[in-house]
Protein backbone atom coordinates (compact mmCIF):
# COMPACT_ATOMS: atom_id res chain seq x y z
CA UNK A 1 0.00 0.00 0.00
CA UNK A 2 1.30 3.70 -0.46
CA UNK A 3 2.97 5.19 2.12
CA UNK A 4 0.86 8.28 2.02
CA UNK A 5 -2.40 9.34 0.95
CA UNK A 6 -1.03 11.24 -2.66
CA UNK A 7 -4.64 13.31 -3.01
CA UNK A 8 -4.47 17.24 -2.09
CA UNK A 9 -6.98 19.21 -0.61
CA UNK A 10 -7.14 20.97 -4.08
CA UNK A 11 -9.33 18.67 -6.24
CA UNK A 12 -6.41 19.84 -9.00
CA UNK A 13 -4.22 17.28 -10.54
CA UNK A 14 -1.62 19.78 -10.30
CA UNK A 15 -0.57 23.26 -8.62
CA UNK A 16 -0.85 26.20 -11.19
CA UNK A 17 2.55 26.97 -9.84
CA UNK A 18 3.99 23.92 -9.70
CA UNK A 19 8.04 23.73 -10.72
CA UNK A 20 9.29 20.79 -13.38
CA UNK A 21 12.25 19.83 -15.84
CA UNK A 22 15.60 19.60 -15.24
CA UNK A 23 16.57 21.67 -12.43
CA UNK A 24 13.52 21.04 -10.30
CA UNK A 25 15.12 16.95 -10.60
CA UNK A 26 18.82 18.08 -9.52
CA UNK A 27 17.14 19.62 -6.62
CA UNK A 28 15.23 16.38 -5.68
CA UNK A 29 17.78 14.35 -6.68
CA UNK A 30 20.23 16.03 -4.03
CA UNK A 31 16.91 15.56 -1.43
CA UNK A 32 17.07 12.05 -2.01
CA UNK A 33 20.82 11.37 -1.38
CA UNK A 34 21.18 13.39 1.17
CA UNK A 35 18.39 11.23 2.38
CA UNK A 36 20.32 8.39 2.26
CA UNK A 37 19.62 6.91 -1.48
CA UNK A 38 22.45 5.84 -3.48
CA UNK A 39 21.69 7.16 -6.87
CA UNK A 40 18.35 8.41 -8.52
CA UNK A 41 16.35 8.33 -11.51
CA UNK A 42 13.64 9.10 -13.46
CA UNK A 43 11.90 6.50 -15.76
CA UNK A 44 8.11 7.64 -17.86
CA UNK A 45 4.88 7.11 -16.06
CA UNK A 46 3.29 5.17 -19.20
CA UNK A 47 3.51 1.52 -19.24
CA UNK A 48 6.25 -0.86 -19.27
CA UNK A 49 5.32 -2.94 -22.50
CA UNK A 50 8.48 -4.59 -22.07
CA UNK A 51 7.58 -6.02 -18.42
CA UNK A 52 4.06 -6.60 -19.57
CA UNK A 53 5.33 -9.04 -22.02
CA UNK A 54 7.22 -10.35 -19.96
CA UNK A 55 4.95 -11.60 -17.24
CA UNK A 56 2.71 -12.92 -19.41
CA UNK A 57 5.22 -14.83 -21.27
CA UNK A 58 6.53 -16.04 -17.62
CA UNK A 59 3.00 -16.74 -16.69
CA UNK A 60 2.00 -18.89 -20.55
CA UNK A 61 5.57 -21.21 -19.81
CA UNK A 62 4.90 -22.06 -16.24
CA UNK A 63 7.57 -20.22 -14.67
CA UNK A 64 5.74 -18.53 -11.93
CA UNK A 65 4.60 -21.34 -9.35
CA UNK A 66 1.97 -19.67 -8.05
CA UNK A 67 3.60 -16.83 -6.84
CA UNK A 68 1.47 -13.70 -7.06
CA UNK A 69 3.42 -10.14 -6.33
CA UNK A 70 3.60 -8.12 -9.33
CA UNK A 71 2.13 -11.41 -11.70
CA UNK A 72 -0.94 -10.77 -9.59
CA UNK A 73 -2.01 -7.32 -11.71
CA UNK A 74 0.57 -7.07 -14.39
CA UNK A 75 -1.76 -4.61 -16.00
CA UNK A 76 -1.65 -2.61 -13.16
CA UNK A 77 2.38 -3.19 -11.76
CA UNK A 78 3.49 -2.15 -15.09
CA UNK A 79 1.25 1.08 -15.35
CA UNK A 80 2.47 3.72 -12.95
CA UNK A 81 -0.38 5.90 -14.49
CA UNK A 82 -2.86 3.24 -12.95
CA UNK A 83 -1.34 4.65 -9.12
CA UNK A 84 -1.60 8.02 -9.22
CA UNK A 85 -3.98 10.45 -11.30
CA UNK A 86 -2.54 12.52 -13.83
CA UNK A 87 1.27 10.56 -13.18
CA UNK A 88 4.30 12.33 -15.83
CA UNK A 89 7.53 10.52 -13.49
CA UNK A 90 8.68 8.06 -11.98
CA UNK A 91 11.44 8.80 -9.67
CA UNK A 92 13.35 5.68 -9.10
CA UNK A 93 15.73 5.29 -6.29
CA UNK A 94 17.99 2.51 -4.47
CA UNK A 95 19.81 2.25 -0.96
CA UNK A 96 22.47 -0.06 -1.45
CA UNK A 97 22.91 -3.03 1.09
CA UNK A 98 26.18 -4.35 0.77
CA UNK A 99 27.41 -4.42 4.03
CA UNK A 100 30.88 -4.71 5.19
CA UNK A 101 30.74 -7.97 7.61
CA UNK A 102 31.75 -11.00 7.04
CA UNK A 103 32.54 -12.21 10.76
CA UNK A 104 30.89 -15.65 11.14
CA UNK A 105 28.55 -15.77 14.17
CA UNK A 106 30.24 -19.37 16.10
CA UNK A 107 27.60 -21.45 17.95
CA UNK A 108 27.26 -24.79 18.74
CA UNK A 109 23.82 -25.20 18.07
CA UNK A 110 22.58 -25.61 14.27
CA UNK A 111 22.20 -21.84 12.19
CA UNK A 112 20.04 -20.84 9.35
CA UNK A 113 21.51 -18.28 7.31
CA UNK A 114 19.80 -15.12 6.08
CA UNK A 115 20.44 -13.64 3.09
CA UNK A 116 22.15 -9.91 3.07
CA UNK A 117 19.23 -7.81 1.43
CA UNK A 118 17.46 -8.74 4.68
CA UNK A 119 20.38 -8.48 7.89
CA UNK A 120 18.54 -5.40 8.71
CA UNK A 121 15.14 -3.41 7.50
CA UNK A 122 16.53 -1.98 4.42
CA UNK A 123 13.37 -1.62 3.07
CA UNK A 124 12.37 0.61 5.68
CA UNK A 125 15.09 3.18 5.51
CA UNK A 126 14.56 2.98 1.65
CA UNK A 127 11.25 3.96 2.27
CA UNK A 128 11.80 6.84 4.64
CA UNK A 129 14.05 8.15 2.24
CA UNK A 130 11.67 7.87 -0.97
CA UNK A 131 9.18 9.66 1.29
CA UNK A 132 11.34 12.87 2.09
CA UNK A 133 11.42 13.24 -1.71
CA UNK A 134 7.77 12.62 -1.89
CA UNK A 135 6.82 14.99 0.69
CA UNK A 136 9.18 17.54 -1.11
CA UNK A 137 7.05 17.36 -4.66
CA UNK A 138 3.47 17.14 -3.03
CA UNK A 139 4.74 20.22 -0.93
CA UNK A 140 5.47 22.06 -3.99
CA UNK A 141 1.46 21.39 -5.34
CA UNK A 142 2.46 17.86 -6.86
CA UNK A 143 0.53 14.71 -6.11
CA UNK A 144 3.22 12.05 -4.93
CA UNK A 145 3.16 8.27 -3.79
CA UNK A 146 6.00 5.95 -2.66
CA UNK A 147 5.87 2.54 -3.31
CA UNK A 148 8.38 -0.04 -1.93
CA UNK A 149 8.05 -4.02 -1.35
CA UNK A 150 4.55 -3.74 -2.04
CA UNK A 151 4.42 -5.47 -5.68
CA UNK A 152 2.29 -2.46 -7.02
CA UNK A 153 4.72 -1.90 -9.19
CA UNK A 154 7.43 -3.71 -11.16
CA UNK A 155 10.19 -1.87 -9.83
CA UNK A 156 13.74 -3.36 -11.65
CA UNK A 157 11.92 -2.29 -14.76
CA UNK A 158 11.54 1.33 -13.45
CA UNK A 159 15.35 0.61 -12.59
CA UNK A 160 16.07 -0.08 -15.97
CA UNK A 161 13.78 2.29 -17.80
CA UNK A 162 15.51 4.85 -15.25
CA UNK A 163 18.99 4.16 -16.69
CA UNK A 164 20.27 3.26 -12.80
CA UNK A 165 21.46 -0.09 -14.30
CA UNK A 166 20.92 -3.09 -16.59
CA UNK A 167 19.24 -6.63 -16.04
CA UNK A 168 21.91 -9.26 -15.26
CA UNK A 169 21.79 -13.06 -16.04
CA UNK A 170 20.22 -13.08 -12.82
CA UNK A 171 17.72 -11.19 -13.57
CA UNK A 172 18.94 -8.53 -10.90
CA UNK A 173 19.45 -4.80 -11.93
CA UNK A 174 22.95 -4.22 -11.47
CA UNK A 175 24.41 -0.44 -11.44
CA UNK A 176 27.88 0.12 -13.13
CA UNK A 177 30.66 -0.07 -10.65
CA UNK A 178 28.32 -1.24 -7.96
CA UNK A 179 26.69 -4.75 -8.34
CA UNK A 180 23.64 -5.57 -7.36
CA UNK A 181 23.60 -5.21 -3.74
CA UNK A 182 20.34 -2.55 -4.43
CA UNK A 183 16.73 -2.65 -2.73
CA UNK A 184 14.69 -0.41 -5.24
CA UNK A 185 11.70 1.77 -4.90
CA UNK A 186 10.35 4.75 -6.37
CA UNK A 187 8.06 8.30 -6.32
CA UNK A 188 5.04 7.90 -8.98
CA UNK A 189 4.38 11.48 -9.30
CA UNK A 190 2.35 14.76 -11.44
CA UNK A 191 5.80 16.41 -11.62
CA UNK A 192 7.02 16.85 -15.09
CA UNK A 193 11.02 16.21 -15.10
CA UNK A 194 13.46 14.72 -17.62
CA UNK A 195 13.43 10.97 -18.96
CA UNK A 196 16.52 8.58 -18.31
CA UNK A 197 17.83 6.11 -20.64
CA UNK A 198 18.75 2.44 -20.38
CA UNK A 199 22.06 1.68 -20.40
CA UNK A 200 24.20 -1.25 -22.02
CA UNK A 201 24.22 -4.48 -20.82
CA UNK A 202 27.26 -4.90 -18.48
CA UNK A 203 27.48 -8.41 -18.66
CA UNK A 204 29.40 -9.43 -21.39
CA UNK A 205 30.36 -12.27 -21.76
CA UNK A 206 30.22 -13.28 -18.20
CA UNK A 207 27.45 -15.51 -16.83
CA UNK A 208 28.96 -16.66 -12.86
CA UNK A 209 25.63 -16.10 -11.58
CA UNK A 210 24.16 -19.19 -13.99
CA UNK A 211 26.45 -22.33 -12.46
CA UNK A 212 26.06 -20.58 -9.55
CA UNK A 213 22.57 -21.32 -8.86
CA UNK A 214 22.16 -24.48 -6.59
CA UNK A 215 18.83 -25.36 -8.64
CA UNK A 216 20.10 -24.16 -11.82
CA UNK A 217 17.06 -21.66 -12.01
CA UNK A 218 18.62 -19.52 -13.70
CA UNK A 219 17.31 -20.52 -17.23
CA UNK A 220 17.88 -17.95 -19.84
CA UNK A 221 19.44 -14.61 -19.67
CA UNK A 222 17.40 -12.71 -17.01
CA UNK A 223 14.54 -15.53 -17.35
CA UNK A 224 14.50 -17.32 -13.66
CA UNK A 225 12.29 -20.45 -12.93
CA UNK A 226 10.00 -20.12 -9.88
CA UNK A 227 9.56 -23.83 -9.72
CA UNK A 228 13.73 -23.91 -8.90
CA UNK A 229 14.33 -20.55 -7.19
CA UNK A 230 15.12 -21.60 -3.53
CA UNK A 231 14.08 -17.30 -2.34
CA UNK A 232 10.50 -18.19 -3.56
CA UNK A 233 10.42 -21.80 -2.58
CA UNK A 234 11.01 -20.70 1.26
CA UNK A 235 8.22 -18.46 0.68
CA UNK A 236 5.80 -20.64 -1.01
CA UNK A 237 3.33 -22.34 1.01
CA UNK A 238 2.43 -25.76 1.50
CA UNK A 239 4.95 -28.71 1.08
CA UNK A 240 8.47 -27.93 -0.05
CA UNK A 241 9.04 -29.69 -2.92
CA UNK A 242 11.76 -32.75 -2.04
CA UNK A 243 13.90 -32.64 -5.03
CA UNK A 244 15.27 -28.93 -3.44
CA UNK A 245 15.47 -29.94 0.21
CA UNK A 246 19.27 -30.70 0.45
CA UNK A 247 19.96 -28.12 -1.93
CA UNK A 248 18.21 -25.60 0.27
CA UNK A 249 21.14 -26.09 2.77
CA UNK A 250 21.34 -24.00 5.50
CA UNK A 251 18.97 -20.61 3.98
CA UNK A 252 16.51 -19.78 5.89
CA UNK A 253 15.19 -16.36 4.22
CA UNK A 254 15.98 -15.85 0.42
CA UNK A 255 18.83 -16.75 -1.72
CA UNK A 256 21.96 -14.73 -2.97
CA UNK A 257 24.07 -17.06 -4.60
CA UNK A 258 23.62 -15.89 -7.79
CA UNK A 259 25.01 -12.07 -6.14
CA UNK A 260 27.68 -12.87 -4.02
CA UNK A 261 29.56 -14.59 -7.59
CA UNK A 262 28.81 -11.84 -9.54
CA UNK A 263 32.33 -9.97 -10.32
CA UNK A 264 31.09 -6.25 -10.38
CA UNK A 265 28.96 -7.08 -7.17
CA UNK A 266 31.88 -8.66 -5.28
CA UNK A 267 34.60 -5.90 -6.09
CA UNK A 268 31.64 -2.88 -5.60
CA UNK A 269 32.17 -0.68 -2.75
CA UNK A 270 30.81 -1.64 0.68
CA UNK A 271 28.62 0.05 3.42
CA UNK A 272 28.98 0.65 7.38
CA UNK A 273 26.11 -0.30 9.15
CA UNK A 274 25.64 0.63 13.09
CA UNK A 275 22.44 -1.88 12.99
CA UNK A 276 22.83 -4.86 14.70
CA UNK A 277 22.65 -7.21 12.11
CA UNK A 278 20.54 -10.28 11.90
CA UNK A 279 22.94 -12.64 9.22
CA UNK A 280 21.88 -16.29 11.20
CA UNK A 281 19.38 -17.62 13.61
CA UNK A 282 19.29 -20.22 15.74
CA UNK A 283 17.11 -22.94 13.95
CA UNK A 284 16.63 -24.87 17.53
CA UNK A 285 15.99 -21.98 19.64
CA UNK A 286 13.41 -20.68 16.89
CA UNK A 287 11.71 -24.32 16.60
CA UNK A 288 10.80 -23.45 20.35
CA UNK A 289 9.24 -20.91 20.29
CA UNK A 290 5.12 -20.38 19.96
CA UNK A 291 3.51 -18.93 16.68
CA UNK A 292 3.58 -15.01 18.57
CA UNK A 293 7.24 -15.34 19.61
CA UNK A 294 8.07 -16.56 16.38
CA UNK A 295 6.04 -14.01 14.24
CA UNK A 296 7.60 -11.38 16.29
CA UNK A 297 11.53 -12.97 15.69
CA UNK A 298 10.70 -12.86 11.65
CA UNK A 299 8.53 -9.86 11.74
CA UNK A 300 10.24 -8.32 8.65
CA UNK A 301 10.14 -11.25 6.42
CA UNK A 302 7.54 -12.07 3.73
CA UNK A 303 5.52 -15.82 5.27
CA UNK A 304 2.50 -16.31 3.27
CA UNK A 305 -0.62 -15.17 5.65
CA UNK A 306 1.97 -14.48 8.12
CA UNK A 307 1.38 -18.67 9.14
CA UNK A 308 4.80 -19.52 11.11
CA UNK A 309 4.36 -23.27 10.29
CA UNK A 310 6.31 -22.24 6.98
CA UNK A 311 9.17 -20.85 8.72
CA UNK A 312 8.74 -24.06 10.96
CA UNK A 313 8.68 -26.28 7.20
CA UNK A 314 11.85 -24.50 6.42
CA UNK A 315 13.74 -24.68 9.71
CA UNK A 316 12.95 -28.16 10.04
CA UNK A 317 14.70 -28.77 6.37
CA UNK A 318 17.67 -26.62 7.58
CA UNK A 319 18.27 -28.74 10.23
CA UNK A 320 18.10 -31.68 8.61
CA UNK A 321 20.76 -30.54 6.60
CA UNK A 322 23.32 -29.23 9.17
CA UNK A 323 21.82 -30.69 12.40
CA UNK A 324 24.12 -33.12 14.61
CA UNK A 325 22.05 -35.94 15.29
CA UNK A 326 24.07 -36.72 18.52
CA UNK A 327 23.08 -33.76 20.04
CA UNK A 328 20.18 -34.55 22.38
CA UNK A 329 18.55 -31.12 21.85
CA UNK A 330 18.46 -32.11 18.13
CA UNK A 331 17.19 -35.53 18.66
CA UNK A 332 14.25 -33.91 20.93
CA UNK A 333 13.32 -31.42 18.56
CA UNK A 334 12.97 -34.10 15.93
CA UNK A 335 10.77 -36.19 17.72
CA UNK A 336 8.86 -33.47 19.04
CA UNK A 337 7.62 -32.31 15.68
CA UNK A 338 7.17 -35.54 14.73
CA UNK A 339 3.91 -36.01 16.65
CA UNK A 340 2.89 -31.75 16.21
CA UNK A 341 -0.64 -31.60 15.33
CA UNK A 342 -0.22 -29.59 11.95
CA UNK A 343 0.34 -32.83 9.17
CA UNK A 344 2.29 -30.34 7.31
CA UNK A 345 5.07 -30.20 9.72
CA UNK A 346 4.90 -34.05 10.59
CA UNK A 347 5.38 -34.81 7.03
CA UNK A 348 8.56 -32.63 6.82
CA UNK A 349 10.18 -34.09 10.10
CA UNK A 350 9.69 -37.17 8.58
CA UNK A 351 12.31 -36.05 6.01
CA UNK A 352 14.37 -34.39 8.53
CA UNK A 353 14.28 -37.78 10.49
CA UNK A 354 15.69 -39.38 7.76
CA UNK A 355 17.82 -37.34 6.59
CA UNK A 356 19.87 -37.18 9.93
CA UNK A 357 19.67 -41.34 10.11
CA UNK A 358 17.29 -40.79 12.74
CA UNK A 359 15.25 -43.94 11.35
CA UNK A 360 14.30 -45.67 14.82
CA UNK A 361 11.76 -42.58 15.17
CA UNK A 362 9.66 -43.57 11.77
CA UNK A 363 8.46 -47.09 12.95
CA UNK A 364 4.98 -45.58 13.28
CA UNK A 365 1.98 -44.67 10.95
CA UNK A 366 -0.03 -42.19 10.30
CA UNK A 367 -3.46 -41.59 8.08
CA UNK A 368 -2.63 -38.51 6.85
CA UNK A 369 -1.26 -37.99 3.03
CA UNK A 370 1.23 -35.80 3.02
CA UNK A 371 2.83 -37.70 6.45
CA UNK A 372 2.06 -40.82 4.43
CA UNK A 373 3.14 -39.49 1.12
CA UNK A 374 6.49 -38.59 2.83
CA UNK A 375 6.57 -42.21 4.85
CA UNK A 376 6.20 -43.96 1.72
CA UNK A 377 8.90 -42.34 -0.48
CA UNK A 378 11.84 -43.32 2.31
CA UNK A 379 13.67 -45.94 0.31
CA UNK A 380 13.63 -43.64 -2.48
CA UNK A 381 14.94 -40.72 -0.37
CA UNK A 382 17.81 -42.81 1.62
CA UNK A 383 18.59 -43.88 -1.98
CA UNK A 384 19.11 -40.35 -2.82
CA UNK A 385 20.81 -38.93 0.17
Amino acid sequence: MPLANPLPKNPKVVADDAPSGPEYLEQLRAIGLRAGLHTVGVAPATTMHRALAQLHDREERGLVNDMKFTFLRPERSTNPSAHVEGAQSVIVGVRSYAIDDEDATHSTSPLARIARYAWVDHYAHLKDSLSVVAARLRNDGHRAVVYADDNAVVDRETAWLAGIGWYGHNANILLPGHGSFFVIGCVVTTAVLPIGEPIADGCGTCNRCVPACPTNAIIEHGVIDANRCLSWLLQKPGIFDVQYRVALADRIYSCDDCQTVCPPTRRGPRVDSAEVLQKDVDVLAWLALDDDALNEQCSRWYVHNRNMAWVRRNLLIVLGNVGDPTQAAVVDTVRRYLSHEQPELRAHAVWTASRLGLGAFLDFTDNNEMVQNELNHLPALREDL
